[in-house]
């Protein structure tokens, strides 16, 4: 820059040499509001530079804010449902083992020495078997450490407490090479979503099937289920508002910078297709 200044410098000593005064005013007044304007556009893109910086930082604090706030909400969902998971475990089946247990062994006869020792083996079995689902409840309590040991194991335990229930016939599918590294945050809101799509269809959609299928992909992980329930159509569905599950679950997808598809008719079930670069 100092050697352009320096060369019109020179040039124009040896121009003004050869001018009249007033042709040598204006060429001053001209070079001048040439370096002016120069150092005014310098100086603009400058500061439109440095305002584009600070916007995009405030841009990436912000989603960064709300990225955060949303793996907050989305802890305290995970330990929501697994209180509420915990309740109906405890009242209709460690409670149902228990008490099955406590009226075997005031059953029990001691004249009939026999029959008291079936009964006593039984009385070991209920609570051997209460025993053991005391212990899955434990595992089921530390929700986060589940999934920190890996998205597929977090969705497979989830699928076991539906698959007790014996109200449903349950696939799980995964395809794919896992890469043998996690995004912790990422499963968390997977997980969670999932928890949410099993929800509503264990609420709303009067199914007997459902096939969970997790697919590792170049650069990402689909998550795909699909039931074979009453459906809806989804248009009627957000135009009412009633679809609120499902624009929370979009809006989770979209916060990971993924997609989500969803397919359903009435009477045809549900197809809802979600992919996540991973990771």
């Amino acid at each position: 820059m100092i050697g352009v200044y320096l060369w019109l410098t020179i040039r124009f000593q040896m121009i003004t040499e050869k001018l009249p005064d007033e042709e040598i005013y204006i060429l001053l007044f001209s070079a001048s509001a040439f370096f002016v304007l120069m150092s005014g556009s310098v100086t603009y893109f400058v500061l439109l530079y440095k305002k584009r910086q600070i916007k995009n930082k405030r841009d990436k604090e912000h989603m960064q804010f709300i990225f955060d706030s949303e793996l907050v909400k989305t802890q305290f969902e995970i330990q929501e449902q697994t209180m509420q998971t915990i309740g109906v475990e405890l009242h209709d089946n460690i409670g149902q083992l228990l008490s099955l247990t406590s009226l075997t062994l005031n059953s029990i006869e001691l004249d009939n020495l026999e029959k008291a020792q079936q009964k006593i083996d039984a009385a070991i079995e209920l609570n051997l078997k209460s025993i053991k689902e005391m212990r899955l409840l434990g595992k089921l309590l530390h929700g986060e450490q589940l999934v920190k040991l890996g998205l597929e194991d977090a969705i497979r335990h989830e699928i076991s407490w539906m698959e007790k229930s014996g109200k449903f016939l349950l696939t799980y599918d995964i395809d794919g090479e896992n890469p043998g590294y996690n995004n912790t945050d990422k499963d968390l809101i997977l997980f969670r979503i999932t928890q949410e799509i099993l929800n509503n269809i264990i609420k709303h959609s009067q199914a007997s099937e459902i096939n969970v299928k997790l697919d590792y992909t170049d650069g990402g992980i689909k998550l795909q289920i699909i039931d074979n329930g009453s459906g809806f159509n989804l248009d009627e569905l957000l135009e009412q508002q009633k679809g609120m599950g499902l624009k929370n679950i979009q809006k989770r997808v979209e916060i990971v910078n993924g997609t989500v598809f969803i397919q359903s008719q009435p009477g045809e079930g549900t197809c809802i297709a979600i992919f996540i670069p991973y990771p």
